[in-house]
């Protein structure tokens, strides 16, 4: 068996599908083998299109070793090799993950094992390496330091459509640091590479043991704030090595600093330390994913709170006792890294992507890369017509004019997700959908596509739900409200128009199927500021052309006029969001029949 392809920097062949020679083979599998320094991951990814963008996963599974720990001395603390069991334990998972591969059709070919720093530095490194490769004819790919945060910068620029900000992968014996920009597939990062730090989660747990082993409460404290000078120093010294462009700086001088990209164990455990805040301390954060998961600047450098919740909370949903043991150590990093970093930290976003994601995401041609993962991820469930129906919904938009527009994140691609989703629930019986439309996103047929934000996320399922009437059950009325407190006021009044508009075309549209040779209905929508008795009110015109045809057997123009009469109520003050002194703007909807004709 041989190993895959070296990380080429303008894009493979990924993304189309192509027929295997090999009956029972499937070359739209990739399988990668991710030896990290807390776990190995075994992982199997299909990049079939059209959904290769969102690198759907078939298989994955998690050997619980640490080649960190398996290398280091419990009692002094010192440097071993990696003991024969524990190559042994290695090379009996990685030729029982073969067999899966075979099962599920993974062509030889393409099965990789990708190392990173504990492989890379071990002490019988090419002992271990040549075991591998002795019972399994792969040869592994040694990571070097710098190749670990570009891999880890391609993995954060998967998470996300656009990314703009500092990249930082926690692993168990390193930490890596670059800057990263990534529009429409196009990913840019430091032409300097990456900058490795020896401070991995494990790793700095250990070397802050070290300081005090010994040494008196004093001494100890002393020598630790030695290091944390040291540290900084070095932080300091990667960012003005890594030739940060100026449109980031400009960016971080304005908004209160740097966004941070973060990916790798270490900081996915913090990731979910912040979040069973969010969900225990009375905020109840409604989302559980990891990946898109935005924490506010305060929240992450709170590091005082996120040890003492480590220390006494009986069980943490996703951190191990490992991770809780590097807690101490991963905050004496954030903190470090907040105090260094020139303008500071603005916010953090966290990242599933590591080095399966990385691998893969850069091979895809630019073309792939560059879809929106939301649009992707919905596309399977698109009616014929979903186009046609996205066409319709943008229509009843108005257009920006002076100083009133929709909402940037209210995006092309939203829309057009929502209309490739309109559809899903309808066959259900009423009181499930929509409250399955409001879980989609969250636990439902979305949860588990890679690279949306929360608030995306937050976004569809508020427009699904509605789209159904809005109607729900005492016991969901809680979870649409947390959605709504991920987004703006104006962002989820935006929700209930669209909503309300997608059930209205629902209606129109049965099967969402549409002749656009014989349009029924062509909306248009634009700003208008009413004089009234308390003064102005800016509001939107929404205007239905209807065909008008001499005899009309389903009342077409009476039954849109009832629906609409949904949508107005979203206008109504006392439907705005915060209530009648909250956000919100009148609709005024007319329906004309005209003679549509398409040129």
């Amino acid at each position: 068996m041989g190993g895959g392809s070296q990380f080429p920097s303008d894009g493979g062949s990924h993304g189309s599908p192509t027929t295997s020679s090999v009956p029972g083979q499937n070359d739209y599998l990739h399988a990668v083998v991710d030896m990290g320094s807390n776990g190995i991951r075994c992982s199997i990814s299909e990049l079939t299109s059209p959904t290769t963008r969102i690198i759907p996963t078939v298989h994955f599974h998690r050997v619980n070793v640490s080649l960190y720990e398996a290398q280091t001395d419990p009692a002094t603390g010192t440097r071993i090799p990696i003991s024969q069991h524990v190559i042994d334990r290695v090379v009996s998972a990685i030729v029982r993950f073969q067999i899966i591969c075979v099962e599920l059709g993974v062509p030889a070919s393409n099965i990789r094992i990708i190392a990173t720093e504990a492989t890379r530095t071990a002490i019988n490194s090419a002992a271990f390496t040549d075991a591998i490769y002795k019972e399994t004819g792969i040869e592994v790919e040694l990571l070097r330091k710098e190749d670990e945060g570009i891999i880890g910068a391609w993995g954060i620029a998967s998470s996300f459509s656009d990314v703009e900000g500092l990249a930082l992968d926690l692993g168990g014996g390193s930490m890596q640091m670059t800057w990263i920009i990534s529009h429409a597939g196009n990913v840019r990062i430091s032409p300097q590479g990456a900058v490795s730090f020896p401070y991995g989660a494990a790793a700095l747990t250990q070397k802050l043991a070290d300081l005090k082993r010994g040494k008196s409460d004093d001494d100890a404290e002393k020598a630790k704030e030695e290091f944390r000078r040291e540290m900084a120093n070095n932080f300091r010294a990667a960012f003005d090595r890594l030739e940060i462009p100026e449109s980031l700086l400009k960016k971080a001088r304005e908004q209160g600093g740097f966004p941070l990209y973060l990916s790798g164990g270490g900081f996915r455990g913090w990731g979910y330390l912040l979040l069973y805040l969010h969900q225990t301390r009375g905020q109840n954060y409604p989302i559980s994913i990891i990946n898109g998961y935005t924490a506010p600047k305060a929240d992450f450098e709170n590091t005082d709170a996120l040890k003492e919740v480590a220390r006494t909370a009986d069980e943490i949903f996703r951190v191990s006792d490992r991770r809780r043991k590097q807690v101490p150590s991963v905050a004496f990093l954030v903190k470090t890294l907040a105090e260094s970093l020139p303008h500071g930290i603005k916010e953090a976003h966290f990242c599933q992507g590591g080095v399966r994601e990385g691998v893969l995401f850069r091979e895809m041609l630019p073309v792939v890369r560059q879809q929106d993962p939301l649009e992707v991820a919905t596309a399977r469930y698109a009616p014929s017509s979903a186009q046609a129906i996205a066409a319709l919904m943008l229509a009843a938009l108005p257009r920006p004019k002076d100083s009133h527009s929709v909402p940037s994140t209210i995006s092309v691609h939203v829309v057009q997700a929502f209309a490739n989703a309109l559809y899903v629930h309808a066959s259900m019986a009423k009181e499930l959908s929509s409250s399955a439309a409001l879980y989609s996103t969250s636990t439902g047929i979305l949860a588990s596509t890679h690279g949306i934000p929360h608030s995306q996320r937050a976004l569809l399922a508020l427009m699904l739900q509605e789209r159904y009437g809005g109607e729900l059950p005492p016991r969901d009325v809680d979870l649409k409200s947390h959605l709504q407190g991920l987004l703006t006021p104006e962002e989820v009044w935006w929700t209930r128009y669209l909503g309300k508009f997608g059930l209205i075309l629902g209606q129109l549209y049965l099967t969402g199927s549409i002749d656009t040779s014989k349009p029924r209905i062509v909306p248009s929508a634009e700003w208008v500021t009413e004089l009234g008795k308390k003064g102005k009110k800016d509001g939107i015109e929404l205007k239905i052309a209807i065909q008008k045809v001499a005899y009309d057997p389903t009342h077409l123009k009476g039954e849109l006029e009832h629906d609409l009469r949904k949508l107005e109520k979203v206008g109504k003050r006392k439907n705005w969001i915060g209530g009648r002194h909250g956000w919100g703007m009148k609709i005024l909807v007319s329906v004309e029949e005209e003679d549509l004709l398409v040129v």
